[in-house]
């Protein structure tokens, strides 16, 4: 998740930026807001004072006078009614400034973003200079179109929607990296496949913004949008509406990448091409609990190893773990996860590795300390969403 600002002040636009440039300020001192908006309809023109490194007033006001006046008017006042006193002490900087996701993308020319709420699901590259995504704003620390590949496939679409909940008026499905990005297991690594995937998501990323550049009224939601009309649409018939930016935006050819994307993910997954999606959910949470059970035995598959294990002593030996049918997997007794959708995910792993139907309390015995009336309430959400199945005697089923 981006910054989290906690004062309005902060923002300001191009014309106060060229007079704080004018100066002195250094442009990188002031980057582009992306926000959720941004990414999934046109970018606004809305700039911040990031200061986040500097330690004391003292300090911003000696090297940057002007800022230091100005935020003193437009931010102090909010910041001094705030319940938080470090927020209160330090009104310069954001409330929430993220040095984790500053190192992360140090250094990458790019990174995978997308709007924390939105009723179409996707994923874009942004640029990694003068850009400042706010917290409204999921971020993810790649630059390999192999990753935008992935998270841009039905699979993974499929698991962000049943984990990452619902939010808003407008009831919009939510993305969160704790439940959507960091449990998601991503595909075997096949090097020929991951090729096919990066091509795709390439050409992908490339004729998108082909299209937006080309058209300046379209945006990602409307090209997603008439995709959606268009694999709902009986016939393949449109309205006038949608058929005219099915036509200007290449909507087409979008969704033949996507399908591109799909085979090979399908493919890496050893799943067949037409598996339905309450099927690619079972079986993704099946492989979730098969890579916890790796992790607990000190193998990560990291998706940027460069980055994610320089920080460990000893790096986890990285392998690909062969599933064979039939395999009964090592009984391990788990925490129970605070999070209903981590619950949620948790529990139907228990059903889908079991060979027979479960009770309750067998399923209880998954957890530390858990007993069956815990988990049933789990159980019957997930039988009403069609992910067990609830037989006569009370026992579910995958």
């Amino acid at each position: 998740m981006g910054v989290k600002m906690s004062g309005d002040g902060f923002k300001i636009n191009t014309e106060q930026r060229a007079r704080f440039i004018a100066d002195g300020v250094p442009p990188e001192r002031m980057p582009l807001v992306v926000a959720g908006t941004d990414v999934t309809e046109s970018q606004s023109n809305t700039y911040a004072l990031d200061f986040f490194d500097i330690e004391t007033e003292d300090e911003l006001h000696d090297r940057f006078p002007g800022v230091h006046r100005y935020l003193f008017d437009h931010v102090k006042p909010e910041r001094d009614e705030n319940d938080r006193e470090q927020y209160r002490l330090n009104w310069w900087r954001f409330a929430e400034p993220r040095p984790r996701l500053r190192a992360a993308i140090s250094g990458l020319r790019r990174y995978i973003v997308t709007s924390e709420t939105a009723t179409e699901r996707f994923f874009k590259f942004i640029p990694s200079a003068g850009r400042l995504v706010d917290g409204s704003v999921i971020a993810i620390a790649s630059d390999d179109p192999y990753v935008l590949g992935v998270v841009s496939s039905t699979a993974h679409t499929v698991w962000a929607l049943r984990a990452g909940g619902r939010m808003g008026s407008g009831d919009d499905p939510r993305y969160q990296n704790e439940t959507c990005f960091d449990p998601f297991p991503f595909p075997p690594s096949v090097p020929e496949l991951e090729q096919r995937i990066r091509i795709a998501a390439r050409k992908l990323d490339r004729l998108r913004r082909k299209v937006l550049a080309r058209h300046s009224d379209l945006t990602l939601t409307a090209l997603y949008t008439t995709l959606a009309r268009m694999r709902d649409a009986k016939g393949g018939v449109l309205d006038p509406k949608y058929r005219s930016i099915a036509e200007r935006g290449e909507v087409s050819l979008i969704r033949h990448y996507h399908q591109q994307i799909d085979e090979a993910v399908a493919e890496a997954y050893g799943w067949p091409r037409d598996l339905e999606h309450e099927e690619m959910l079972v079986r993704l949470v099946a492989l979730n609990d098969e890579r916890a059970e790796e992790e607990r035995a000190g193998q990560i598959r990291w998706v940027r190893p460069s980055f994610q294990a320089k920080s460990l002593r000893k790096k986890p030996a990285q392998v690909v773990l062969q599933l064979r049918r039939g395999t009964k997997a090592k009984k391990v007794e788990r925490d129970w996860p605070s999070a209903l959708p981590e619950q949620v995910v948790a529990v139907a792993s228990v059903v889908a590795r079991s060979a027979k139907p479960l009770a309750p309390k067998d399923v209880a015995r998954a957890f530390k300390g858990k007993r069956a009336s815990t988990v049933a309430p789990v159980l019957d959400a997930l039988a009403g969403m069609g992910m067990v199945r609830k037989l006569e005697d009370g026992r579910y089923a995958a």
